[in-house]
């Protein structure tokens, strides 16, 4: 039987056994975090490329847009501006036509009041002629 001396060679004692285990399997993994990472990596870089065609295009079209939303609003204020003279034209036409109405009402009356003051005139005469002329 043999005896445990210190001389014994016991891999798990020994500090550098550790130090190198532990290198080991930081390297290890390290190397699958990179690998993970390679897809994630060039996923972001397709991103950023889009962006940058995005940004591009936002760069050449924006100020055209800008541009033709200015002209439209300025349209639309000048066509708001004729809208409103139309409707104050409009509304003087309809006042005038509301005048107008109003004063052929009271020639109407007037009229229909000498006529029917006509016809009693004339039923008068008509009475008083049938009593004078026997």
């Amino acid at each position: 039987m043999q005896k445990n001396t210190s001389e014994d060679y016991y891999p798990m004692n020994e500090p550098l056994f550790w130090l190198g285990l532990s290198l080991c399997l930081v390297a290890t993994s390290l190397t699958a975090v990179l690998i993970t990472l390679i897809p994630v990596i060039q996923e972001v870089s397709r991103a950023a490329r889009s962006a940058e065609r995005l940004f591009d295009t936002l760069n050449r079209e924006f100020p055209h847009t800008l541009e033709a939303i200015r002209t439209t609003n300025m349209e639309l204020t000048e066509l708001s501006e004729e809208m409103k003279e139309g409707v104050k034209s409009a509304a003087g036409a309809v006042k005038q036509i509301d005048n107008s109405l109003m004063a052929v009402k009271k020639q109407v009356e007037k009229v229909r009041k000498k006529g029917h003051s006509l016809w009693i005139g004339l039923k008068a005469g008509i009475e008083a002629w049938q009593k004078y002329n026997p």
